[in-house]
């Protein structure tokens, strides 16, 4: 574990081998089925983050440590609206 100052945040890493190479699989696996699902609001919902993880990328260069804590909050509200809505299936009652 590594910590050094960036600008006026603190930035934490870990030493992981071939890190833009696990970056990019764990970007396809979480967001790729989800670009990739038949359901019109599942493909939302990958396009939601997909487009929060450029944009954060593009603000972590400018020192806004917490982006992805709001792409993540704009997610859940998809998600809670998907299913806010719903009667309880017979088997969760």
């Amino acid at each position: 574990m590594t910590a050094e100052i960036r600008g006026r945040t603190i930035g934490y890493g870990v030493k992981v081998p071939w890190t833009p190479l696990v970056l990019t699989g764990y970007l396809l696996a979480t967001l790729g089925s989800l670009l990739l699902a038949g359901d019109r609001r599942l493909r939302t919902l990958g396009v939601v983050p997909t487009a929060g993880a450029l944009a954060c990328s593009a603000l972590w260069r400018l020192e806004f440590a917490s982006t992805w804590c709001a792409v993540a909050a704009v997610a859940s509200l998809l998600v809670l609206g998907w299913v806010g809505g719903r009667e309880p299936a017979a088997g969760d009652r």
